[in-house]
C-alpha cells in the first residue's frame, strides 16, 4: 500500500497508508515526484477550511511527476512520461461553463481541496486533468507550473502592456511570479512589502520595492510615476491594509486586479474608483492555456525557479514542510518530494 500525507486535524499532519487505485477508463495513475506547499495547504492545515475538506484528507495540488500507468482509453500518455495536473474538474453544464469559462464553473471541484491530492506515492486523476510535460524538464521545477498559471491568469486579466506602470502588493510566491510575469507584458514593476526577505529577494531579481512600514506607500508610487500614478496594480497580500494602498497607488483609469482571497468583506475607497474611473477586475484560478504557457516559461528558464525553490524536505518530513512555510522565515517556495527522484 502506498503512503500519503494526510491532513488529520488543526496542525496535524501524518503519514499514513492508503489503498491503492488503479486506474480506471479515462484515468491516469501519476507517482508524484515534488509538491509544493502553498497558502491554501496553510489555510487547511490551520483547520480554516475544515467546512470544505473532509478528514484525513491528502492535499497537494502544486506538483510534477510521472506517469505510472493508464487506464482503458486513454491516448497520448505513457508509463514514464513527465506531467502535471490541472486541479480543476468543472461540471461542463453550468453558465459558466457554457459560456467557456470551465475554471470558474459554479460547481468546481479542486482536486488536493475538495478530493484527494499529491502528496501520496501513487495518484489517480482523470486523464483530462494531466498536462504532458517536455521530457528533459526539471520534475522540481515541474512543480512551479500550478503558481506559475496563477500569475499568467493574473496578469493576462489585468491586460498588463507596453509602458505600463505596474504595483504589486505583497511578494509571497504569486506576488513575485506576477512581478516577473508583469515586466516580461512589457510594465515596469515595483512591488510593495513589509517583510524584508522578500524584499531583498526582489532586488536580487531587478525589482524597486517599497517597505509600507517605514514609507508611505503610496506617496512612494506617486513619486515613482512622477505623479501620475499607477496603470495596474495587483492585491496579492490578502490584508485590508494591502488592499487599501492598492486602490491609493493607481492613476487615472487604473486597473486595480484582485488576486488575494478576503474570505471576509473589506472597506474599499468607492469615491476614489468613482472619481479616477478605476476598474475592479476578480482573478481566480486559471484555464488550459494558462497551463500551457506556464509550462513553456519554467522549461525557457523565464522563471526563475532555482532561486525560487527554498529547500526540498523528503517525503516523511512534510509536516517540516508545513512549519517552514507557515514560519515564512527565509523562505519562498517549499517542495516535498516523494524519493521517486533525485533531490537537487
Amino acid at each position: 500500500m502506498p503512503l500519503a500525507i494526510q491532513y488529520a486535524g488543526p496542525r496535524s499532519i501524518v503519514t499514513a497508508r492508503v489503498v491503492r487505485r488503479p486506474p480506471g477508463p479515462g484515468e491516469v495513475e501519476v507517482a508524484p515526484a515534488y509538491t509544493g506547499i502553498c497558502g491554501t495547504d496553510l489555510h487547511i492545515f490551520h483547520g480554516e477550511m475544515d467546512g470544505r475538506v473532509h478528514r484525513p484528507a491528502v492535499l497537494g495540488h502544486e506538483m510534477s511527476g510521472r506517469v505510472a500507468a493508464v487506464g482503458d482509453g486513454v491516448t497520448g500518455l505513457s508509463p514514464g512520461a513527465p506531467v502535471t495536473v490541472m486541479p480543476l474538474r468543472s461540471c461542463g453544464g453550468c453558465a459558466a461553463c457554457r459560456s467557456g469559462h470551465r475554471h470558474i464553473c459554479q460547481s468546481l471541484e479542486f482536486i488536493g481541496i475538495d478530493s484527494a491530492g499529491s502528496l501520496q506515492e501513487r495518484w489517480t486523476v482523470p486523464a483530462d486533468v494531466v498536462v504532458p510535460l517536455p521530457p528533459e524538464i526539471d520534475l522540481a521545477s515541474a512543480a512551479l507550473v500550478e503558481p506559475t498559471a496563477v500569475a499568467v491568469h493574473d496578469v493576462r486579466r489585468a491586460q498588463v502592456a507596453d509602458d505600463d506602470t505596474v504595483v504589486v502588493v505583497g511578494a509571497g510566491p504569486i506576488g513575485v511570479l506576477i512581478a516577473i510575469l508583469a515586466r516580461r507584458a512589457g510594465g515596469s514593476v515595483l512591488v510593495v512589502e513589509p517583510d524584508a526577505y522578500r524584499r531583498d529577494f526582489l532586488s536580487r531579481l531587478g525589482f524597486p520595492t517599497v517597505d509600507p512600514g517605514s514609507e508611505d506607500a503610496a506617496a512612494a508610487v506617486e513619486c515613482w510615476t512622477e505623479g501620475a500614478g499607477a496603470s495596474v496594480a495587483f492585491e496579492v497580500s490578502g490584508a485590508e491594509a494591502g488592499l487599501v494602498t492598492a486602490v491609493q497607488v493607481l492613476g487615472v483609469r487604473g486597473r486595480l486586479c484582485l488576486v488575494a482571497i478576503h474570505p471576509r468583506p473589506k472597506s474599499v475607497d468607492l469615491h476614489r474608483i468613482f472619481w479616477r474611473e478605476l476598474t475592479l477586475v476578480g482573478a481566480r484560478l486559471y484555464e488550459r492555456s494558462d497551463f500551457a504557457e506556464a509550462v513553456e516559461l519554467i522549461h525557457d528558464g523565464t522563471v526563475p525557479t532555482d532561486a525560487m525553490i527554498s529547500t526540498i524536505v523528503p517525503f516523511g518530513e512534510a509536516a517540516e514542510a508545513f512549519a517552514a512555510m507557515e514560519s515564512g522565515r527565509g523562505v519562498m517556495k517549499v517542495l516535498v518530494a516523494t524519493g521517486t527522484e533525485e533531490t537537487r
